[in-house]
């Protein structure tokens, strides 16, 4: 199926909102590199970008983004979003972020993540 990068990147984001590993790695080059900048985290192939996504819903099992805007060229997607978690310790943490996407082959060949979330917001308080 030939879609554009808009509707790759929603189906993307709604695969990540549903925690789906396996629709998420669909979209990876096989040689992705996962660089959360914020986290000081680099994962680099598909194999282990998966399991490293797999952690990350572990840990944060409520975990949902809303997308913003997003931006396309030809070959990447820019796309900004606000995130909400729970904390293990109860706290409803929501924190912005921007998530920067080159494309190689049709496939995500970079996940570039950039994040407020070391000065998360919590919500109801």
């Amino acid at each position: 199926m030939n879609e554009t990068l808009s509707e790759t990147i929603d189906r993307y984001n709604d695969a990540w909102n549903a925690q789906d590993v396996e629709t998420i790695a669909r979209f990876h080059h096989p040689e992705i590199v996962f660089q959360n900048h914020t986290a000081g985290e680099r994962v680099e192939g598909a194999e282990a970008v998966s399991a490293h996504i797999a952690g990350i819903f572990a840990g944060w099992p409520d975990l949902h983004f809303r997308g913003r805007r997003a931006y396309y060229g030809d070959d990447f997607v820019v796309s900004e979003w606000t995130a909400t978690a729970t904390h293990p310790d109860g706290r409803k943490l929501e924190w912005d972020g921007v998530d920067v996407f080159p494309f190689r082959d049709g496939l995500i060949a970079r996940k570039d993540v950039y994040s407020t979330s070391g000065s998360a917001r919590v919500l109801g308080s």
